[in-house]
């Protein structure tokens, strides 16, 4: 089957705390109601066994509905959902965890993220939380999302996430986090990996993109699966879902690499007010 054939070619990677993850995920923000179930159906379909969402995106009863349908063992499935940073108080984090379940139609989290950092809670807390959790099978991993250096050093007091998942593409590369995170032992996944569409549009990545007969999305993938990052891309349309699971069949070479280096603004695209970036230290 073709689906067997996409899932067997997608590398997986080794994660603190016991899990391995499929390096090339679907990712869901912004997909919601019927549209968000179809896609994921469609990329399981396809052969995509790595599924994000959280529940501040308000669609994990859709991704639920699409993994009950799709056909495939959950634990083929390598399924993450996010604790927003309203609730990461440690008597907040099993409720919150458990409410995720039930929407997923799940028994289990392969990996559960604290979406945000927040620093009137203490930290300890949240991550205790979420251990307990792993030790109760509820959830086979837990990790951060957008945490700085810093967040990062004060969470290895408590133990070391499996992953920080934060913005990173062509034009903000997080080149000192990345060094610190290598450091740290703390593995890179990457969302908005082509920059909300603008990668797509790049000159410079479509030129590579004809040097291999690839697009600018895979591209832009490729140099980030280079860089040892896991990707959740979110593609809705079917050409685009198949064409991200192809970004492996070729190899950007070190010049391309650092041409594509070269594309860094230094400039985010998100930064919510109650962003903490400035917790470096």
């Amino acid at each position: 089957m073709v689906g067997n054939h996409r899932a067997s070619a997608v590398p997986g990677k080794e994660l603190p705390q016991g899990v391995t993850i499929p390096v090339l995920g679907l990712g869901t923000w912004e997909l919601t109601g019927g549209e968000c179930r179809k896609v994921v159906e469609a990329a399981l379909e396809m052969g995509y066994r790595h599924i994000d969402t959280a529940q501040v995106y308000e669609n994990e009863e859709e991704v639920g509905r699409a993994l009950a349908s799709a056909g495939v063992s959950r634990n083929q499935i390598f399924l993450t959902s996010k604790i927003f940073r309203d609730h990461l108080q440690g008597s907040d984090v099993r409720s919150a965890c458990l409410r995720s379940l039930e929407r997923l139609g799940t028994d289990f989290l392969d990996l559960c993220l604290v979406h945000w950092p927040n620093r009137s809670i203490p930290m300890a807390e949240t991550l205790e939380a979420l251990e307990a959790l792993r030790e109760a099978g509820q959830i086979r991993a837990w990790g951060v999302s957008n945490f700085t250096a810093g967040h990062l050093r004060e969470a290895l007091q408590v133990g070391r996430p499996a992953t920080n998942q934060v913005e990173l593409h062509p034009y903000f590369q997080q080149r000192e986090l990345e060094s610190a995170c290598r450091e740290l032992g703390v593995p890179l996944t990457a969302y908005s990996p082509l920059a909300r569409g603008r990668a797509v549009r790049e000159p410079a990545l479509a030129e590579l993109g004809r040097v291999h007969g690839k697009s600018p999305a895979q591209v832009a993938l490729r140099w980030l699966v280079q860089r040892d990052c896991v990707v959740i891309p979110k593609a809705s349309a079917p050409e685009r879902l198949r064409e991200n699971l192809e970004l492996f069949a070729f190899q950007l070479s070190d010049t391309e690499m650092e041409r594509i280096a070269r594309l860094d603004t230094g400039k985010r695209l998100l930064h919510p007010s109650w962003a903490e970036f400035d917790r470096e230290e």
